[in-house]
């Protein structure tokens, strides 16, 4: 597989050689079908990094080489406008003319470094856009813009006793939440800009339960629903048991307030075998109910 690699990145280096001296030349035809041509400007450098977006270190991407399985984040690509630009009738223009906007081609780095290489370039990509692309095209805000797009809500709420119910001081609670895209996932959108689109997938990663009395429930899964044969029995996955009565409380109720860590996965749809750029974002959502909670009153 090295051997391979080690390979490719001699062939890039002689064709990469091939296009330098080619640039001081006479301007090539263009070939539309790879976006190869002299290039005349550099309209946009993309820097290429990890976003976030709060949340506790473990909400964020783990870094390049410190236990992640994801590659290391490759370097800057560049993105420059086609001179000459291709033909009339090229597929590139995708259905538009030439004057009807331009043609970039957007060259990018490949993650490699788990094989010990760097500078390996993946190919040229072409794309069509009507003006030229922003000075600056960052994929972390496009992940973000991805995850503004989302409908992602606090947990839908699921506990035993019911809110208007009665429970008993010393039986089990169970939490759990409604399962769907909105409430738990997965969740996905996408966002565009410049020929780069971002694709962000949302997941609950885990919901942190305050009881109202003081003590806190982490759960890790949805939870599970609660059925009348369970009887006495405790949550296999997030529940607790109350040891003192709600009586105390405003109202008289514990205030259970649930709240989700969603973790967002994003990355470039262009990566190429394995390469380009990927990164984590957090949100938090967060809802509540109020149970009564009762002491047993033994009678003599």
């Amino acid at each position: 597989m090295l051997s391979r690699q080690l390979a490719a990145v001699a062939g890039l280096a002689l064709v990469m050689g091939a296009t330098t001296a080619t640039t001081a030349a006479a301007a090539p035809d263009p070939k539309p079908t790879t976006g190869v041509g002299e290039c005349a400007f550099v309209e946009i450098c993309v820097g290429a990094g990890v976003g976030s977006s709060g949340g506790s270190d473990d909400d964020k991407a783990a870094a390049p080489g410190k236990g992640s399985s994801k590659p290391s984040v490759p370097g800057p690509c560049t993105v420059t406008k086609m001179d000459p630009q291709p033909p009339a009738g090229s597929t590139v223009w995708e259905g538009h003319s030439p004057g009807e906007g331009a043609i970039y081609t957007r060259i990018c780095p490949l993650a490699a470094a788990a094989a010990g290489i760097t500078g390996l370039m993946g190919p040229p990509q072409t794309f069509w856009a009507a003006a030229p692309p922003a000075a600056v095209v960052d994929p972390a805000q496009l992940a973000q813009q991805a995850l503004d797009k989302m409908t992602l809500l606090g947990p839908d709420i699921q506990i035993t006793p019911k809110p208007g119910g009665k429970g008993v001081v010393g039986m089990p609670v169970w939490m759990w939440t409604t399962e769907s895209a909105e409430t738990y996932g997965p969740n996905s959108a996408s966002a565009s800009a410049g020929g780069i689109t971002v694709t962000a997938t949302a997941k609950v990663k885990r919901i942190v339960w305050d009881m109202g009395d003081g003590t806190t429930v982490t759960c890790t899964t949805a939870g599970t629903p609660y059925k009348a044969e369970f009887g006495k029995k405790d949550s296999p996955d997030c529940g607790t048991r109350y040891s003192d009565p709600s009586s105390t409380e405003p109202g008289g109720r514990y205030h259970v307030t649930a709240t989700s860590t969603w973790q967002v996965d994003w990355q470039v749809d262009w990566q190429v075998n394995g390469g380009g750029e990927s990164g984590q974002l957090a949100a938090t959502r967060n809802n509540a109910v109020d149970i009564n909670i009762a002491e047993v009153q033994v009678l003599n």
